[in-house]
């Protein structure tokens, strides 16, 4: 039995006037490759009736899953219900689940529940309700003329949650019990793909044909997929990845079981096991480690102050770094930086630190100390390590690479990592 076909319905004006990327058809892909699924066609229409209601007709007499994805609002221009309701032959009527979830999401936010909210609980009559754990927009399900209608939220968050947890699992029940799919992730930072894809190609010179490697570029983490959809490459796949980790060495962060964690998620969760505590002292990033670390819920476990001193003045008066180093040695150095690192230790009291201190450009750099030019101090209070780095990004791209740098430092300092990352490798610098 061959793998169901599916299609793909996005709508939206905003989608069409290029307003807003299409980035939901991306991740609803990859998501559904997860299960062997690909999409047999996709295709994007504005906020028209007439156009939602013929599309609707059509990919359910071609398809046996169909995702729309969008129109669900409590505005005149969200029309997915209504033309749904039209396509399959159904009235629209209030549905009591839909409205119970709309009347306890407002409850939640101390909001009124208006006609415009309202309106996202009229449904096509008989229609299954798909729970929308982060907005107000149910999603529902109707089965029509062989063919399994899912409706989706535009949002993106609210979208991929009711896809993972929700829509997915519910395929999977359904399809053939002999179509094999089995799929590995696993996260990597400091390499690229160019630079991974050359040292499998020449240290795993005879990859199987029967598991297909992938890649997927991101910010700060590289995601690589190990797929195979035949009972031969599945019997083979453990072996390979053993392989395949060698390779990766320690720049293999984690192998992803469920929603992917950042590198900030995983240095505090190997904090707290230790019972450790860390502290930030940041110029360059202006507290954009300290942010990323923030960001995980239950940090304050590990995490109670960080520092960002942006100005030498605020370097000497927060963490008592001597003027005379300034003067010396410039405020991007291993002297300050060192410093500021000992200085962020004493003050909060904690375990360990990462410091960085840098140019990030476009102004500022000269030849001695170029745009891009950063030091980093880590470790703790009787073990500080240092290391200068040349990271020629605009400002943005820069900032966010030196915080993940940073991250992965302090993760490799407390799992008594010591063999050379790829990056400092690649982009050591000495401004002396």
């Amino acid at each position: 039995m061959s793998a169901p076909k599916v299609q793909l319905l996005l709508t939206g004006n905003e989608l069409m006037t290029g307003d807003i990327v299409d980035s939901n058809s991306a991740m609803m892909a990859q998501v559904l490759k997860d299960i062997g699924l690909g999409i047999y066609r996709k295709v994007t229409v504005a906020d028209d009736l007439a156009l939602l209601v013929s599309e609707i007709t059509y990919i359910a007499s071609t398809s046996d899953i169909l995702i729309i994805n969008g129109g669900l609002g409590p505005t005149v221009d969200d029309l997915t219900a209504q033309a749904l309701a039209v396509a399959i032959g159904k009235d629209l009527s209030q549905h009591p689940q839909a409205l119970a979830h709309l009347t306890n999401w407002c409850q939640q936010r101390g909001t009124e529940l208006n006609g415009p909210n309202l309106k996202q609980a009229i449904l096509p009559k008989d229609c299954q309700i798909i729970a929308n754990k982060k907005g107000s927009a149910v999603g529902f399900f109707v089965r029509y003329n062989h063919c399994d209608i899912y409706c989706t939220p535009g949002v993106p968050h609210e979208l991929e949650t009711m896809l993972i947890e929700q829509i997915v699992p519910t395929i999977s029940e359904d399809l053939p019990r002999d179509l094999i799919t089995d799929v590995t992730r696993l996260q990597v930072f400091g390499l690229g793909e160019s630079s991974l894809q050359k040292m499998i190609n020449e240290q795993l010179p005879e990859w199987p044909a029967a598991i297909e490697l992938g890649f997927r570029a991101g910010m700060p983490l590289l995601e690589v997929k190990l797929t195979t959809n035949t009972q031969k490459g599945l019997s083979m796949k453990s072996a390979w990845q053993k392989r395949l980790t060698k390779v990766l060495g320690d720049h293999l962060i984690a192998e992803i079981k469920g929603k992917p964690k950042s590198l900030a998620e995983h240095l505090l969760n190997q904090l707290h096991q230790h019972n450790l505590k860390i502290t930030t002292a940041e110029s360059c990033t202006g507290g954009l480690i300290a942010s990323k670390l923030t960001e995980i819920s239950g940090s304050s476990m590990n995490f109670e102050a960080g520092f960002v001193t942006y100005s030498n003045e605020m370097k000497t008066a927060m963490l008592d770094v001597p003027t005379n180093l300034f003067e010396q040695y410039g405020a991007v150095s291993e002297k300050v930086v060192i410093a500021m690192a000992k200085g962020s230790l004493v003050k909060s009291n904690a375990d360990l630190t990462i410091a960085v201190s840098g140019v990030a450009g476009p102004n500022g750099g000269t030849e001695e100390k170029p745009v891009g030019t950063v030091w980093f101090a880590w470790g703790s209070i009787d073990n500080i390590k240092t290391q200068c780095l040349l990271i020629p990004y605009k400002r943005y791209k820069f900032q966010q690479f030196v915080a993940a740098i940073g991250l992965d430092l302090l993760r490799r300092y407390q799992q008594n990592i010591t063999t050379i990352p790829n990056y400092i490798i690649e982009r050591s610098f000495t401004d002396q």
